[in-house]
């Protein structure tokens, strides 16, 4: 049974088809790419998984059960993080509190215990500030050099992998990334890769979303290609950039692979 089952989905906004009859699967420690124009359906797409949208038609279902009906925080607790185009963090907060939040989920202390100052509050916000610090570590950045500083000093990539990080914090099965390599030079996408790559080898799934095909090419299994919200192709990148629709659609006929510039 694949991790994510996406079954002829559809999803429709006052008569427009974002989505049409769109069906994806994402086995466990796989990471697939989802390319195509703007418009295309992509982010639609990550917004009917998590819960953001209801689908029009078709079904979703995430180590088998349906997806379908449950709100964006229980779909997070099973395990499915994400990020957004974007960047959402809380800037007045530092580094270390923003992760925090994301693993708020676990946190078991109530408001009395907060007041009273009990000790086991004590307790759980050390194993919470511990298990932040190894959060921050799965991405290359400097942060746990500087968990204390407020994230909106830091240089625009580095919000971008604290976003990642943060969507981390949920310790998802399953993580989707919505351009992440948006505004990046060159470096610090290489940075991405080797994030991507790592985080893959420690068994997460990944969706990805992206326009940067150095990326897509660099870390993904499979690809899948929307267009006009219709899957036009699938399969390997190598393969799926020949592809006479996907050349016309989206990479244009003067597209050149990156090869090994991505890693």
């Amino acid at each position: 049974m694949p991790l994510l089952s996406v079954r002829s989905v559809s999803k429709n906004f006052t008569g427009v088809a974002a989505l049409s009859d769109v069906s994806l699967d994402v086995e466990e420690g796989e990471i697939v790419g989802v390319i195509g124009p703007n418009g295309s359906g992509k982010t639609t797409l990550l917004n009917l998984i998590t819960g953001i949208f209801p689908p029009s038609g078709g079904d979703i279902l995430f180590q088998g059960g349906s997806l379908i009906g449950r709100k964006p925080h229980e779909i997070a607790q099973l395990g499915i993080g994400r990020t957004f185009q974007q960047i959402r963090l809380f800037e007045d907060m530092s580094i270390l509190e923003n992760v925090l939040v994301g693993m708020d989920f676990y946190l078991s202390i109530g408001y009395s215990a907060t007041v009273l100052g009990l000790s086991r509050v004590r307790e759980e916000e050390a194993r919470g500030r511990n298990d932040a610090l190894v959060v921050l570590g799965r991405v290359r950045s400097r942060f746990n050099e500087t968990p204390g500083r407020a994230a909106a000093e830091l240089p625009y990539a580095d919000k971008r992998r604290l976003e990642i990080a943060r969507a981390l914090a949920i310790r998802p099965k399953l993580l989707l990334l919505d351009e992440p390599a948006a505004g990046m030079a060159p470096q610090e996408m290489r940075d991405l890769v080797a994030d991507l790559r790592q985080l893959n080898a420690d068994g997460t799934a990944v969706i990805l979303v992206e326009h940067k095909m150095r990326l897509i090419e660099g870390v993904t299994n499979r690809v899948i290609v929307l267009d006009y919200g219709q899957k036009i192709a699938e399969g390997p990148f190598n393969t799926v950039k020949k592809d006479a629709r996907v050349v016309e659609a989206y990479l244009g006929r003067g597209y050149v692979g990156a090869g090994a510039a991505a890693s």
